[in-house]
This record gives C-alpha cells, structure tokens and sequence, in this order.
C-alpha cells in the first residue's frame, strides 16, 4: 500500500490538490479532523474489542472440547499470528471504510457551505456597506438584532452601517458608491433619477405608517387647520416626501404650492429655526421608532398622512429599498438574502407592535379596528416587490414634480435601470 501511494503522488504533484479546501472555513476544517479522529478512535476500539473478545473465545471453547485442541493451538503460534494479521487487516480496512464516508460527508457539507452562488458572491464582495435613515423600523431591528451578520458570517461577509439624515442623501451615496444597500422615501428617487443618479429601486414596504409623517406647527401657534397655512413660511427637505406630502395637502384644501412661502431646510436645519419661530409650520418624518432626538419634536400636529390621504398612504408616501446596480446584476442571491433578512426584521416589528397594542388593549379603550388592522398586516410580509401599481403611483408623483417645474425633464420611472420588477419570491 504504501509503494502504491509512493507511485501515484508524483502524479497528482502539480494538480494543487489543496485548491479546493482553501474556500473552506478553518474552523470547519478543524471540527472535520476532529470529528474524523474521534469516530476513527472509536471504531478501532470496537474493532479491536470484537476481534479480542473472538480470539478469547477460541481457547475457552477449544478447553472445552478437548485439552488435546487446546494444546495443539499453544503449540501452533501461526495460527495466533493469523488472527492478529486479520484483526490489523480489519482495522486497516474499517479506518479507510470510515475515512472515505466521512470525507464524502464533509465534501457535501462543504460544497453546501463553500460552493454555492451565495458563498461564492459573499467572498467576492467581501463588505456589504448599509445605509439608512435613523429611525427606520426594519433597519433599527435589523441592525440591532445583527439578523444579516449572524447569516453572513460563514461565508467571511462583513456588514458596516451609517446612518444618513435624507433618503436622498442615501440615494446620493448610492451613486457614488459610499453604500450598497440603502431605504428611504420613494419621492426622493425622483429626484435622484432627474439628477441621473445611479441607483436600483428592488422593494418597497407594504404599509406605511399612517402618522409617519406630519405637518407642524407651533404649540401656541393660531394655525388650526391646513387651509391657514395660506401665506406662510413652511420649512421641508426639497425633493423628499414631505415635499410632495406639502403640495397634496394645499391641493386638498384648495390652496397651490404658490400659495406658500416654502422654505428648503434640512430636519436639523429646519427643527433649529421651528423651535426660535422663525418658520409657521414644519413638514417632517416622524420615524416609526421613537429616538431621543426626534422623540422631543416641539409643536403639534394639524395633519398627517392618515389625514391627507387616507387609506392610500402606502401607495402615495411607499417607502422602497434601493441598490447599487452590481448588487442587482452580479450579486442576485445576496440581495436575495438582504430583502429576506429585511423582510424578518419587518414582520419582527409587526408582531411587537401587535402584542404591545393587545397590552394596551387589556388596559384601555381602544378601537377594535385598529387591533383588527395590525393583526391583518402582522400575517402578511413586512416588504414586497416593486409592481406596476406601485410605480404608476411614483409616476403621478414624477409628472407633478414636472409640471411645478420642480425637476428638468420627465422621468420615467419603469425604466428597467432604476426599477427592478421580479416576480422571485424572496420572502420567507
């Protein structure tokens, strides 16, 4: 055997036989050798003891019979050799029987581990780098449970976070490849494409959070209604949804965007001069998780999205998940993870906000059509694809803007470049 093994090595010297184990975690590879060893180990000893028990056996039964038998076998010492030759033989042939299942075993769990497209994209891409807006529920639970990291994690993929103060500062991050993955306000998009920005929208958020967002204005303020707003000075991010938000509001009441004296200030900037009273009002995102910063917003609220459009919120104000284009084209099946990691943090939120609601419930009256509403949504997906009905809606949006003069030329935003429509179900 071992001239055999002397013969054909040379031949196999240069075909980097390693090659293959390199993709292999080195924690897997030591668990294999352990492994192997110890069902190795194990093996031979049960071996060792049923040949052993076999040849005590032998003499007892052969006293027996027949002291004569008995000394025939004391005096032919090859016999015992035989048996011992045997019994190497066995443990040879048992050890290379439980290598060669063990090592079949290992190489399918390392094919499963090591060579399929998702392990093979996570180690090309090495670092998924993650925006988000502070504040947005499924990328807090997301990034605070560490759901992407924990999947990733066997395949060497490392997950970064930063945090941006505008979807379209996100979207702009996008472009110029600061980030991979980002979510935010869909209107911003628009703007961003206007811009020829480059970027990918591949889901949206089913339900959007009809207090979301809000028109402000001061505690002591005699603003009352959205139709008082006629004349006065309203600050809001330009190009993100509270701007679109603003112009349907005035539009309900009657009133143009002409109407108003807007002014283009970013949430810090515009939260500054709201609290000093140098602006009337103030259009705003409130996040669905509640942080120490935006939590102490000063003012009341005289509209919010649940107000100005009802129950097609989520259609008018979605909230959508972009990309880079190399995600989309050259890493499906890590986007695919991302969007059913996303997914999960959504429907983990929606099950929380379910049993804090049902708490409340126990203690206070509270409208059953609420409860009924969260127990629907909490049964369904936290994210969805991105369907004709979806981008009509941001197509209404797009010509608006257009037609304010708000953005250059028209967009189309179904173009197969900046809008990933799939049918691939990559929930759970």
């Amino acid at each position: 055997m071992i001239s055999y093994l002397r013969d054909i090595l040379p031949k196999y010297k240069d075909q980097n036989l390693l090659k293959p184990f390199r993709s292999i975690p080195r924690r897997f590879l030591i668990s294999k050798f352990v492994v192997q060893f110890g069902i190795g180990l194990a093996s031979s000893l049960v071996l060792s003891l049923t040949f052993n028990s076999n040849v005590v056996a032998t003499p007892e039964s052969g006293h027996v019979l027949s002291p004569l038998i008995s000394q025939v076998n004391q005096a032919n010492p090859p016999k015992n050799s035989s048996i011992r030759l045997l019994e190497t033989v066995g443990l040879f042939v048992g050890g290379i029987v439980f290598c060669i299942a063990l090592d079949r075993w290992f190489s399918d769990r390392s094919a499963q581990l090591g060579n399929t497209p998702l392990a093979q994209q996570a180690r090309r891409l090495k670092q998924l780098k993650i925006g988000y807006p502070e504040g947005m529920t499924n990328f807090e639970v997301l990034r605070s449970q560490a759901l992407l990291e924990e999947r990733l994690r066997p395949f060497g993929l490392i997950v970064t976070w930063t945090s941006f103060l505008s979807a379209s500062a996100l979207i702009e991050a996008l472009s110029n490849g600061t980030i991979d993955f980002c979510g935010g306000g869909g209107t911003a998009s628009i703007f961003s494409q206007a811009a020829d920005h480059v970027f990918v929208r591949v889901a949206k958020e089913k339900y959007t959070a009809p207090k979301g967002q809000a028109i402000l204005v001061p505690e002591d303020s005699p603003i009352q209604t959205i139709a008082d707003l006629k004349g006065k000075k309203i600050a809001f991010d330009k190009g993100s949804s509270a701007h679109y938000i603003l112009i349907k509001a005035l539009r309900k009441v009657g009133l143009d965007f002409s109407d108003i004296d807007p002014i283009y200030l970013t949430q810090p900037q515009a939260l500054s001069l709201f609290r000093q009273g140098e602006v009337d009002a103030w259009v705003v995102w409130v996040p669905y998780t509640l942080t120490q910063a935006r939590s102490s917003y000063p003012g009341r609220s005289i509209a919010d999205l649940g107000s100005i459009f009802g129950d097609r919120a989520s259609l008018e104000v979605p909230t959508y998940y972009y990309a880079i284009p190399e995600l989309v084209r050259d890493y499906p099946d890590l986007l695919k993870v991302i969007l059913e990691e996303v997914n999960e943090a959504g429907a983990w939120a929606k099950k929380q906000e379910l049993e804090a609601t049902q708490r409340l419930l126990d203690q206070h009256e509270i409208d059953p059509f609420i409860l009924e509403t969260l127990q629907k949504r909490s049964a369904e997906r936290a994210i969805i694809p991105i369907d004709e009905q979806s981008l009509d809606a941001l197509q209404h949006q797009a010509n608006l803007f257009r037609d304010l003069d708000l953005i250059p030329e028209r967009v189309n935003v179904k173009d197969g470049t900046y809008s990933l429509q799939t049918k691939q179900n990559w929930t759970y």
